[in-house]
């Protein structure tokens, strides 16, 4: 099945039938890694250039490495090797970019909607949304989607906890878009300063209080504080933070013997997860990693191979 839009943007973008569509995708290139040569030609002569104006090590070394398994031609440009540290704005670089005819463009922004106003100007190349803000991470929620539905075998009825610092998570939003479509019952946990007024509007329940909410959970979703986004601290100390939010093994004792705990990273230890916990038997956080290069795979193969050689 071929998506409906030629750039993965939002996950307001993408139906359950399209999800599921770059699941079998992702699927049939999982046994890559495994490989003693983890390379395919799927993509011979693509280019893709991933344009990162924030810091990352996950998603632009999975964007890299998915990438080159699938044989492309792969350029990585941040924002200090990049004219826009000399004053160039984000759109004068990318059509000088578009002038040199590559295929993809992955682009990570802090400024939200970025994306959007990139695809806006381009022709032929195609525009994966690596992060935009505080507003969506798509292809971080299908990863984790993904990492659910093979450890759970379902997505559909489980109890979905995502804890911390929601006001600031794209990565909150973009899941609980996707659960939401795929029938998931979704709850956000933190403290009221962290925690945007409206959600509720979203179809998701809201709790104040971990300990309370802990033993209805099928899945924890852990986040870190972003830092980098806030003004004031909107709590009183990290160490308060811990006590109340932090996922450690007294409170893990509270929750369902079948649990899985995911964090997208990076991970702050001793702040929204105890070491113990983070490297745990329940811990699903380096299986989100293994899977995020598949899935990375699958969409650039569906929008510079598949999708491409339809409207050829």
């Amino acid at each position: 099945m071929l998506l409906r839009s030629p750039h993965i943007l939002s996950m307001s973008d993408l139906n359950r039938e399209e999800i599921e569509s770059i699941f079998q995708t992702t699927d049939t290139f999982r046994e890559v890694g495994g490989r003693p040569i983890k390379k395919v030609p799927a993509l011979r002569g693509k280019t893709v250039i991933n344009l990162f104006f924030e810091n990352s090590t996950r998603t632009r070394t999975s964007f890299e490495i998915a990438g080159k398994r699938l044989s492309a031609d792969v350029i990585n440009i941040s924002k200090s090797s990049s004219s826009v540290s000399k004053g160039e704005s984000l759109l004068d670089t990318v059509k000088n970019l578009m002038a040199m005819s590559p295929d993809i463009l992955v682009v990570r922004h802090p400024a939200a909607g970025a994306p959007q106003a990139v695809a806006r100007v381009l022709d032929k190349t195609r525009i994966i949304n690596a992060g935009d803000g505080a507003h969506e991470h798509p292809t971080q929620a299908l990863l984790d989607l993904l990492t659910i539905r093979d450890h759970k075998k379902k997505i559909e009825g489980l109890h979905v906890g995502i804890v911390g610092d929601i006001a600031h998570s794209r990565v909150a939003r973009s899941n609980i878009g996707g659960l939401k479509t795929f029938g998931a019952k979704v709850t956000v946990i933190g403290p009221k300063s962290m925690i945007p007024s409206g959600i509720a509007g979203l179809g998701v329940g809201v709790s104040y209080d971990l300990a309370e909410v802990i033993p209805e959970l099928d899945v924890i979703m852990m986040l870190r504080i972003q830092s980098e986004r806030l003004g004031l601290r909107p709590f009183p100390s990290l160490r308060e933070y811990s006590r109340a939010y932090g996922l450690n093994l007294p409170i893990l004792q509270r929750a369902k013997p079948d649990v899985v705990i995911m964090h997208p990273g990076p991970v702050n230890r001793g702040v929204e997860i105890s070491p113990e916990v983070a490297d745990g038997p329940f811990s699903l956080i380096l299986d989100q990693v293994k899977n995020g290069v598949a899935v990375r795979m699958a969409l650039l193969y569906l929008l510079a191979g598949e999708f491409a050689e339809s409207e050829a």
